[in-house]
């Protein structure tokens, strides 16, 4: 039975002074293939994704992952933002550091899930990292919402880019785990926070991301549930039907809610993973095959 790898808690600074929590699950060098950096959704933190991180880790991957800045054990008000682009540029630090760390051929992966999908695909649409290749889980790329929502997301940015207001998700709808949902109301890490900015950013980037997938050119697994209640499905589907089919490789999945690594038959979603990743990152050699 393979060993569980524990995960390194640490701050990171980044380019403005603010701290970001981060955490690594690594490997040596000899025993890996590449890396991970894992960019979490809304409202949650990067310590959620330690099943996804150990199994990445089983397959060859480091995995490194951060809070966002006001999220988790980061620096910031709950759900806030120091200006609208600031979870790109943290992102774009993140990246940076964690490509000091690799050889130089050593792929780096982005893994981003619902609200940290649409960051990393924000990033790649603006160009302004080279990405190797990238896994978007429910990318928050058509939000729901409500006529309401939409007056206030019109005007309170402009004014009021600061205040805070509860961001709507029900737990009920990440997972059809019930274990899941219960252990992410019981994590003190977990905020239902959003301010102003940030609402503007979401509803921003979506659209303008999209507008970007008939351009794309970097290798992306694209997975998403069909019955996600959290983020619109119809997002994911337009993306892939506009972006080139030779770089972008889409999965929708009947029945599964928002968070696809965390549902009760997520076993597609992992061999979906695996596959896609071992042809973008082959395996290293065994032992006996390197000393031919």
């Amino acid at each position: 039975m393979q060993e569980l790898n524990e995960p390194t808690l640490r701050p990171f600074t980044a380019s403005d002074g603010e701290n970001l929590a981060v955490q690594d699950w690594p490997l040596a060098p000899g025993r890996r293939r590449g890396a991970v950096l894992l960019v979490h959704g809304l409202g949650e933190h990067a310590g959620r994704y330690d099943a996804l991180a150990q199994r990445l880790n089983a397959w060859g991957f480091a995995v490194r992952g951060y809070d966002h800045y006001g999220h988790g054990d980061s620096s910031g008000p709950r759900g806030g933002l120091t200006s609208d682009l600031r979870l790109l540029d943290d992102l774009a630090d993140l990246m940076d550091a964690t490509r000091t760390r690799l050889r130089p051929a050593e792929p780096l992966v982005l893994l981003g899930h619902s609200m940290g999908g649409l960051v990393a695909a924000s990033l790649v649409a603006h160009h302004l990292r080279p990405v190797d290749a990238l896994v978007l889980s429910s990318p928050a790329l058509a939000p729901f919402l409500n006529p309401l929502q939409q007056l206030l997301l019109a005007t309170l940015p402009r004014l009021l880019p600061n205040l805070s207001v509860g961001n709507g998700l029900n737990p009920e709808h990440l997972s059809h785990d019930p274990a899941v949902v219960a252990a992410y109301r019981a994590d003190r890490r977990c905020h239902d926070r959003i301010s102003a900015r940030l609402a503007r950013f979401i509803a921003d980037a979506g659209p303008a991301t999209l507008a970007c997938a008939a351009r794309w050119t970097v290798p992306t697994l694209l997975l998403w549930g069909e019955d996600d209640r959290i983020v619109n499905p119809a997002g994911s589907r337009a993306f892939a039907a506009a972006a080139p089919a030779g770089v972008v490789q889409a999965h929708g999945f009947a029945g599964l809610y928002h968070e696809v690594f965390n549902e009760t038959h997520a076993a597609p979603v992992f061999a979906a993973l695996r596959q896609w990743l071992d042809q973008r990152c082959p395996a290293l050699p065994t032992r006996q095959a390197r000393a031919a």
